[in-house]
């Protein structure tokens, strides 16, 4: 059965593969006979008109297929039907012409849709189209304005605009060849398909050309584009932004003439429009208005565009919500509409827009975002809706994005001083608590050093960011922590150790050539079984515990063998090398056993360079014991870079069986050690 279904498939494959390849045949046969057609009736014969009419619309209808325009170019209709945009010589004793506008307008449809691809523009220009075109936007002064007429007129607007998408050769042959007056003109005819086909001509050239602009505002189409966009037809409208949008882009006089037109009006009034490509372009517009002219900033926010944007930026349609979030993000470079921006809602949505992975979407609402940080009354309000998380935990796409939210967290920053930092810490210590730690952790984050003491000891800030570590909700946890490891890092003190500390006392040691030297030894230790020759002077200096040991009521006092029991050589040996030397080079595998021995001789130098030492391995799996050796043999430093640990990998230990625990069992030393190193950073401010 299933062979069966194969040779089945198979053959209905083949006929298919014949069918095709008959319907290609019969396709290619009608073109070459509609071209031949086109050739041979260039006359006002009645029957050559009628087949003209035919084969142009035939035309026109198969290059309505993407697939079949290389087709029927290959087959020459281009010359052909550019021909027959001009009207035939009349025939002796006859008057009008069979078919008049029937034939040219189709020619004109046709060659619009072959010009669609870019690489035919060329080909149809040269064959002299862009002169008959021109002629035919000038139909309507030679004969009494039809429906007929308007058809032909739009059919040749709409070849113009093709064969002028971002050609700009083309753009600029349009111009010579004198069609820019008559597009103009046709922007003030009452039917609206041809004002629109009209104005979508004019956009297109005016896109990147900057004498094309110059023109249309010259032949004085700026007021009849203003009205154009109080209409009720939203096809007419959306073509009308569209062209000032491309006349104003890049070009200040235009843009100043453009308003002066008293284009912002009926502009804002179109960000209302139920035409989401309106919306879209008049945002857009707006946009550009507000780039360079700080009065029109205001301006704008002044007449009402302000609420209509923001709701935009909640739109289903992307690119809606990126032109909003531009035109807001230009908005709000001026100062005066800052607060006004945040205070009518633009914060979430704004901040809601980073999520997004539109890049060009994105980078706006960062740009936005950037300017309401610059005044210092929205600086709460960040908080408030949680916008400093926000911008720190963002995944952006692009660099300018991620360059443009490290510039707003920074200009954050340099707001949280004087009155800004004195209203937020009334809102940490009288708001609700949910708030209140949101405070605590925009400040872990924000404030400078010198406030530190201030904000989290002055103020309990320190206490709302522990209460996260002990609260139920993982996410508060880790932000607590994230922001705790943060305050430590501001506070310069014992972030991870990167140099191992100096001795906490200058000393005198005698040498590494008296290191088990018996020569002139007066005191000899007996480790596992052998000899290890020392000095009396050079142990009394070097610690209280060898002090005790020969000056006070032990029995070592006078002895001149002195076993030490529990020690290895290896490490005894290390051991009275620092106290001889003052360094020593500790090893992993010996520093734990080193530090014991440090610790029961009380020599806090080599106890910290074995605290160094041991902080280097550190690690997910073995904090939890390092946290239980720093507590067992009074390793500060070494407890203090586990704890500091803990919180820097937070995310990945909470992922461990015994976290929870763990993190309450450290959590008076993580009090601790943050009160005793945030007021030692500001003792220099303190009086």
């Amino acid at each position: 059965m299933v062979m069966e279904d194969i040779e089945r498939g198979e053959r209905k494959g083949q006929k298919r593969k014949q069918v095709d390849e008959y319907e290609f045949c019969n396709l290619s046969s009608d073109v070459a006979q509609q071209v031949s057609i086109l050739v041979s009736s260039f006359s006002s014969n009645e029957s050559d008109r009628a087949a003209a009419k035919r084969a142009t619309h035939l035309l026109a209808h198969l290059a309505q297929n993407d697939h079949l325009v290389n087709f029927i170019v290959e087959a020459g209709a281009i010359p052909a039907l550019v021909m027959h945009l001009q009207p035939p010589p009349l025939l002796p004793n006859h008057s009008s012409l069979p078919f008049h506008h029937e034939v040219q307008k189709g020619s004109a449809f046709a060659l619009a849709l072959l010009a669609v691809k870019p690489e035919h523009q060329h080909f149809i220009v040269h064959n002299g189209a862009l002169k008959h075109l021109v002629t035919l936007l000038k139909t309507h002064n030679t004969s009494l304005t039809s429906r007929a007429v308007n058809s032909l007129i739009r059919r040749a607007a709409d070849a113009i605009t093709n064969l002028a998408h971002e050609n700009s050769t083309i753009k600029t042959r349009v111009r010579m060849e004198g069609g820019i007056p008559p597009l103009v003109h046709l922007l003030q005819l009452p039917d609206t398909k041809v004002q629109r086909a009209a104005a979508g001509a004019l956009r297109t050239l005016a896109f990147k050309n900057d004498e094309n602009k110059n023109e249309i505002v010259e032949c004085n189409a700026l007021p009849t584009l203003i009205l154009m966009l109080r209409s009720e037809d939203a096809a007419v409208h959306y073509e009308a932004v569209g062209v000032l949008g491309n006349l104003v882009h890049s070009s200040p006089n235009i843009k100043k003439e453009v308003l002066l037109a008293g284009a912002l009006q009926p502009v804002i009034g179109l960000l209302s429009s139920c035409c989401s490509e309106s919306q879209r372009e008049a945002a857009l517009l707006l946009g550009q208005f507000a780039a360079t002219d700080s009065d029109c900033k205001v301006h704008i926010v002044q007449r009402g565009a302000v609420r209509p944007l923001i709701d935009m930026l909640q739109s289903p349609d992307v690119q809606l919500r990126e032109m909003s979030a531009f035109a807001l993000g230009r908005l709000a470079q001026d100062s005066h509409n800052q607060a006004g921006i945040a205070h009518s809602g633009g914060l979430i949505p704004l901040l809601k827009l980073l999520d997004s992975k539109n890049g060009s979407l994105q980078h706006n609402a960062a740009f936005a975002l950037y300017g309401l940080a610059d005044n210092e009354d929205n600086v709460s309000d960040f908080i408030r809706v949680g916008g400093i998380q926000k911008l720190q935990e963002g995944e952006f796409i692009v660099q300018a994005t991620k360059d443009c939210v490290a510039k707003t967290l920074k200009r954050l920053e340099e707001k949280i001083n004087g009155c800004v930092l004195n209203h937020l810490l009334h809102l940490m210590r009288d708001s609700e608590k949910a708030f209140q730690r949101k405070v605590a952790l925009a400040l872990a984050h924000l404030c400078s050093p010198d406030d530190q003491r201030k904000i989290f000891i002055d103020h309990h800030g320190l206490e709302l960011l522990i209460g996260l570590l002990g609260s139920s909700s993982p996410k508060q946890q880790l932000d607590g922590a994230v922001a705790l490891w943060n305050l430590a890092n501001k506070a310069m003190t014992l972030s991870p150790i990167d140099a191992a500390p100096p001795s906490p006392t200058p000393q005198v040691y005698l040498g590494e050539q008296y290191v088990n030297n018996s020569s002139v030894s007066d005191v000899t230790f007996l480790v596992e079984g052998k000899r290890f020759y020392a000095h009396r002077i050079c142990l009394l200096a070097s610690s209280d515990a060898f002090r005790a040991m020969f000056d006070g009521g032990y029995r070592e006092k006078d002895a001149r063998d002195i076993e030490i029991p529990n020690i290895r050589w290896e490490v005894f040996e290390l051991m009275m090398r620092f106290i001889y030397t003052g360094s020593v080079d500790v090893t992993l595998h010996i520093a734990q056993d080193l530090l014991q021995a440090a610790d029961q001789y009380l020599l806090e130098g080599l106890k910290r360079l074995c605290e160094y030492t041991i902080a280097q391995d550190i690690s997910l799996e073995n904090v939890s014991r390092m946290y239980e050796f720093s507590e067992a043999f009074n390793a500060i430093s070494l407890r203090h870079t586990c704890i500091l640990f803990m919180l820097e990998k937070f995310d990945k230990l909470s992922a461990r069986p015994g976290h929870s625990h763990l993190i309450q069992r450290v959590m008076p030393e993580i009090r601790s050690y943050f009160v005793k190193a945030l007021t030692k950073t500001n003792s220099h401010i303190q009086p």
